[in-house]
């Protein structure tokens, strides 16, 4: 009892102890994850000069900008072009709010207007823009919200409209900005008299040039700390972004030598077939070959990986290492196997035929609902419109005056209406097989109906051509692959290798086994490709977790394989390693150290005692200019240009050290500029020169002077 008097004369001080206690957990917590005291909110991509870009909205915008760009875009690709956009629109948007600049509600009505004049669906009978049509298709749209409307056979809904007109009003916004900026920017009558005289302002000079190159490299040392001074003088040229070193090596999934020789042998069997077993006359064991079997198909496609084409072809279509060996053969006959495209094939030529090479043709197409590129407002079924198509082709019979007139009521290939429904002398096999087996195995004259993926095709063959002969081949294809046998050794190589890496040195590893390492420097967090395996972002992200070290191992699924990787190096952002920036500061020390060499050794004052003292000669130069700054023998040299135009006629100048070489330079004739009696010219060259300059650097100079804060890393939306 006496105890828990105490614990209650002391409850405030216990209260105040485990309130202390649950206070350092949570700032232990906080500490060891530091990005949540320094870091914004895992919700935020991005805070762009005060503007934050959310997680969502971000996302929702790359998916949207994926289903465009389709799948020849990589995910991380798509990524870095809408960031690109969302960091243009913000950084654009704090100029727009500090001139208070924006798009009211008439202009962009004129906007409208402009985009959407030459649009057949906002015209009026006289072909004119109707701005009522416009209205009512928007309200029409923000009625059926979020089902969309068609605007040209495409669907759309009311805020892709909202997007779209963000779009019209943003460009327009940007122009304007830009227009102010120019408006800014003329050519003074000063600047123009300044650019006559460097263009028009001459000098000779004589000169004579110690080159670099007159002291070998081998006897310059540049040492570490002279890099790092240099490094430290030049700051901004060595500023890096965090990046990762690794190692890696691949275990491919690759067919080998044996399982090619396998895939052969079974295609060598299905050309020879099988015989019967006499010893077993109750069991059916023969199997016919692929030269005697007589239905082609069936055989292909039982036993190829790409189904059977029964169309014929020339020449020029087969595989070229093998087209005259296949093209050759008679009949039934069989070429094979051989290797094509990632597949060993054996071909046997199934029938010959002579066919034209091209062939000129018109035709109606008439669509139904669901047919391949059928528009929304398509309406008839099937049996609708194969009926339509075959009461114009009635009349057609008759009469082939009106087919043309036809093309225009009727048909939906819009890309043929303005020929008559017409296309011109194409190849053999251009179009759909249903439409091509039409046009060259009749003859010209021939009026018909196909059916093809798009609907009922009238078509009337109006010419052909060179006919000569074509083959219809059946081609047995087995995809060379890694046999399964194949598949776990490398899955147990991978896994060996992965285990012993672990425990040992993974260089040492490797070479004892013969596996090749593969380094990769520089990896930056929002990188995707890895050289010699592509699109890795799952590797990039490993080397980028914060708890990986540099030694750590792991394995990750690749196509066709596996590769084992191996962290080597982090680099934090700031300043290039001495290591680093060596390739590009030891030629600039190098250079440096030389002048200076040159400079200690020189007592000539004179480019004659100059001259003699270096072993070479003295140079001449006519008609340079400030403009072009360039000396005949020597190169481009802007500082010793420069210099000259110091001197006086007939001066000469002390070293000078120049970017080829140290220099002693004498002026021996000066030309001045003609004066002129007004300099507008020029005036005017400078301003184009100055609105050039702004078109092409105008953004960048905003994006780098932009306070930006990138977290997509942090917020792993890469």
């Amino acid at each position: 009892m006496a105890v828990l008097n105490k614990i209650r004369q002391r409850s405030l001080f216990l209260i105040l102890i485990i309130a202390l206690a649950l206070f350092s957990f949570v700032l232990a917590d906080l500490f060891k994850n530091s990005d949540a005291l320094t870091s914004k909110s895992q919700n935020i991509v991005a805070t762009i000069n005060g503007k934050d870009i959310t997680r969502e909205d971000f996302l929702q915008k790359v998916e949207i900008a994926q289903k465009r760009a389709g799948a020849t875009a990589t995910n991380t690709q798509v990524m870095n072009s809408v960031w690109e956009q969302e960091v243009r629109q913000a950084v654009m948007e704090t100029q727009y709010e500090t001139l208070g600049i924006s798009i009211e509600k008439d202009q962009m009505r004129d906007l409208l207007k402009t985009a959407m004049a030459t649009n057949p669906e906002f015209l009026n009978e006289a072909g004119l823009f109707d701005e009522n049509k416009l209205n009512e298709f928007i309200a029409n749209l923000k009625e059926l919200s979020p089902q969309p409307g068609f605007i040209g056979g495409q669907p759309l809904t009311f805020a892709d409209w909202v997007n779209y007109e963000k779009q019209l009003a943003n460009n327009a916004l940007n122009q304007n900005y830009f227009n102010l900026v120019k408006a800014g920017l003329t050519g003074t009558l000063a600047e123009g008299e300044l650019e006559h005289k460097l263009q028009g302002n001459k000098v000779d000079i004589k000169y004579v040039q110690v080159p670099y190159a007159s002291i070998p490299d081998s006897t310059v040392t540049v040492s570490k700390s002279d890099i790092s001074d240099y490094i430290n003088k030049n700051k901004k040229q060595f500023e890096v972004e965090a990046s990762r070193d690794i190692k890696y090596v691949e275990f491919k999934e690759a067919a080998t030598i044996e399982d090619e020789n396998e895939i052969k042998d079974k295609l060598i069997s299905l050309i020879k077939g099988k015989e019967d077993n006499p010893t077993t006359p109750d069991v059916n064991e023969a199997v016919i070959s692929f030269s005697k079997t007589t239905d082609n198909e069936e055989f292909v496609n039982s036993n190829s990986d790409i189904k059977f084409d029964n169309r014929f072809v020339f020449k020029s279509s087969l595989p070229t290492t093998v087209a005259d060996s296949i093209f050759n053969l008679n009949e039934g006959e069989v070429y094979g196997p051989y290797k094509d495209n990632g597949y060993f094939k054996v071909t046997k030529v199934v029938a010959v035929k002579q066919i034209p090479d091209s062939a000129k043709v018109r035709h109606i197409l008439i669509p139904f609902r669901g047919a391949q590129a059928a528009a929304p407002d398509v309406v008839q079924t099937e049996a609708q419109a194969k009926a339509t198509a075959d009461s114009l082709l009635t009349i057609l019979k008759s009469n082939k005056s009106k087919f043309g007139e036809f093309v225009k009521e009727f048909s939906s290939d819009k890309g043929s209406v303005e020929k008559e429904g017409r296309y011109d002398w194409h190849p053999y096999n251009t179009m759909v097989p249903e439409f091509n087996d039409f046009e060259f195995e009749g003859k010209v004259g021939d009026l018909g109906v196909v059916k093809t993926v798009f609907g009922f095709h009238i078509i009337e063959v109006e010419g052909q051509k060179n006919k000569r002969r074509a083959v219809q081949v059946g081609t047995i294809a087995r995809k060379i692959e890694p046999s399964e046998a194949t598949i776990s050794k490398v899955f147990r190589d991978a896994s060996n290798f992965e285990i012993k890496a672990g425990e040992n040195d993974f260089q040492d590893i490797a070479t004892e086994n013969k596996f090749t390492v593969r380094p990769v420097n520089g990896i930056k967090a929002l990188d995707e490709n890895i050289p010699g395996v592509g699109n890795q972002r799952p590797i990039v992200r490993w080397a980028f977790e914060e708890d990986i070290e540099v030694g750590d191992i792991k394995r990750f699924n690749v196509p066709n394989g596996y590769v084992i990787a191996q962290l080597v190096a982090k680099h934090k952002e700031g300043l290039q390693s001495v290591e680093d920036a060596s390739a590009a500061a030891i030629p600039v020390i190098r250079k440096e150290k030389k002048a200076k060499i040159i400079r200690d050794r020189v007592t000539a004052t004179t480019l004659e005692d100059l001259a003699a003292a270096e072993n070479t000669t003295v140079r001449t130069a006519s008609a340079v200019t400030m403009k072009s700054p360039t000396l005949s023998g020597a190169g481009r040299e802007p500082i010793i240009v420069g210099s000259a135009f110091g001197l006086n006629e007939g001066e000469t100048s002390k070293l000078i050290d120049g970017a080829n070489g140290v220099y002693m330079v004498q002026v021996t004739k000066v030309t001045p500029a003609t004066e002129l009696d007004n300099y507008q010219s020029f005036a005017n060259q400078v301003e184009t020169q100055k609105v050039s300059v702004v078109t092409a650097k105008l953004y960048n100079a905003l994006k780098e002077a932009a306070d930006i804060e990138d977290n997509r890393a942090k917020t792993q939306v890469q």
